[in-house]
């Protein structure tokens, strides 16, 4: 059977069904492109992160009596004991 052999009724419908499609196609397309660059921008963010963890853990040892003084902080009672 050939779509001219159709009804008319049915190859407009046949043609709208299509056009649905291809408009459910585009817009699938659409955001994945979105997603894609949101996908890289937050890649983008973690490895900013990553590089500024690993320059904050160099300046760790660097903090010299800064370290010192935290854990002394942490052995102090409170003062209601």
């Amino acid at each position: 059977m050939h779509p001219t052999d159709l009804p008319t009724d049915a190859t407009n419908a046949i043609d709208q069904r299509l056009t649905d499609l291809e408009i459910k196609a585009s817009f699938n397309e659409d955001l994945l492109d979105q997603l894609n660059l949101v996908i890289i921008r937050q890649q983008q963010q973690i490895d900013a992160l990553i590089r500024e963890l690993a320059r904050l853990r160099q300046q760790l040892p660097d903090a010299g009596s800064g370290g010192a003084v935290l854990s002394r902080a942490g052995d102090d009672l409170p003062p209601h004991y």
